[in-house]
């Protein structure tokens, strides 16, 4: 039987080779996993049961084994492509049907949906129109919205300021935006009506007398113009009113308001949302014996905006960049794990399909549970070790020629047999 051995040999021998030969063709594959022939042994089976003399019949191709391990992660100029950097899969829906892959090579096509070289839509979790957090429910394929965001007007308005406790009266007691010196010191932040437009409004704080038995003063008075025009408006000789006052203890510290918040009168901005109001929050703002200045300013308005760009982050969570400098959740990546990922099915194209063997998927937000994190602008290289192939390689051509020279020894063999007289 040693033909047959030869044989099963070769047989063998040519598969390791197809393997090997298939590994080193897929060296530049981005998400590629390296391909391990795995033999066994033959025997026949005994009608008695004793198998102690048997001589085997060869060996044959088991299995063609997938390895996961972590590829090298390489840097690239496309913030679509993605790498995973431990166990997991990127969840692909075509038409429904669903498939794995290592491959984090994505686009956007016409519709603004996030797909791979073959079409397939990128999964993962939606967001909250309303509320604009991630929804965690029944992973769907995601798609980038492209308009515009729309304009959001200023209500609110936080500043941290101090006024110069050593300051003195204004020379003009009549306030008056246009004369400088009607007030003590005045700050502008830049706010935005429903349309998006931009405005000036302007702060000025006059400080009052101090009340008697008091001697010295610790309340000032604050006026707002928005585009220069004085909030509440102010038609002549009529005094100017100020939108609040600001009353600080001996210590420096704001006492009125008590929160700290201060509302306008309402204003209107041609076509804009009639009846606008902006709340000023002066917590935290003091009146010291040092030089005024404005510690921290912000206000919760802006334009409307064109989505620049977009990154993803470690949590697979997708955020778009607008134009206004403002940015928002677009959706969140998933990824799937398996019990064992060498059960899934090949497919092809990067791809694997669940089968009965790998088990149900496990699916989740990369990096919770034992699912790798997202790397945004990089891919993960083929796994394949060129060296170690062409050791392999070397190994299956020494292989098979060995069992083509039992072959021929077998031959020589037989031939000794029929040449005996």
């Amino acid at each position: 039987m040693g033909f047959q051995q030869g044989l099963s040999g070769l047989r063998s021998s040519s598969s390791m080779l197809d393997v090997v030969g298939n590994n080193i063709a897929n060296a530049n594959t981005v998400g590629f996993k390296v391909g391990q022939a795995q033999f066994a042994d033959v025997y026949a089976n005994s009608l008695n049961g004793a198998a102690g003399v048997q001589i085997g019949l060869g060996t044959r191709l088991a299995a063609v084994a997938q390895q996961f391990q972590q590829g090298n992660i390489s840097v690239t100029s496309n913030p679509l492509d993605m790498a995973i950097n431990g166990p997991g899969f990127y969840r692909l829906d075509t038409g429904g049907t669903l498939s794995y892959s290592r491959n984090g090579q994505f686009q956007l096509d016409k519709n603004g949906f996030i797909v791979n070289a073959q079409g397939a839509r990128l999964t993962g979790y939606q967001v909250n129109p309303t509320t604009g957090a991630i929804v965690a429910a029944t992973p769907s394929p995601l798609q980038i919205p492209t308009g515009n965001m729309a304009a959001q007007q200023t209500n609110n308005v936080a500043i941290g300021l101090n006024l110069d406790a050593r300051s003195t009266l204004p020379i003009t007691a009549a306030f008056n935006p246009t004369v400088p010196t009607s007030f003590n010191n005045s700050t502008s932040v830049t706010s935005y009506d429903s349309l998006g437009n931009s405005h000036v409004s302007t702060m000025y704080f006059q400080l009052q007398p101090p009340v008697p038995p008091a001697t010295a003063s610790n309340t000032w008075n604050v006026y707002l113009t928005v585009d220069g025009a004085m909030v509440p408006p102010t038609v002549p000789p009529a005094a100017a009113t100020p939108m609040g006052t600001l009353v600080f203890n001996t210590n420096g510290t704001l006492a009125t308001p008590v929160n700290g918040l201060m509302t306008s009168a309402a204003f209107t901005s041609p076509g804009a949302n009639p009846g606008q109001t902006l709340t000023f929050n002066f917590s935290g703002s003091t009146q010291f014996g040092t030089v005024f200045g404005v510690n921290a300013m912000t206000q919760d308005g802006y334009a409307a905006g064109q989505l620049t760009g977009f990154s993803t982050a470690a949590d697979g969570t997708i955020m778009g960049r607008y134009s206004n400098g403002q940015s928002r959740t677009m959706g969140q990546v998933v990824l799937a794990n398996f019990t064992n990922p060498q059960g899934l099915q090949l497919l092809g194209n990067n791809a694997w399909a669940q089968s009965p063997a790998s088990g149900a998927p496990l699916v989740g937000a990369p990096g919770s549970g034992l699912l790798g994190s997202i790397q945004s602008g990089a891919v993960e290289d083929s796994n394949v070790d060129l060296t170690a192939e062409l050791v392999n390689m070397i190994t299956a051509q020494r292989v098979y020629q060995a069992n083509a020279q039992t072959i021929k020894t077998q031959d020589q063999v037989l031939q000794t047999v029929v040449n005996l007289r």
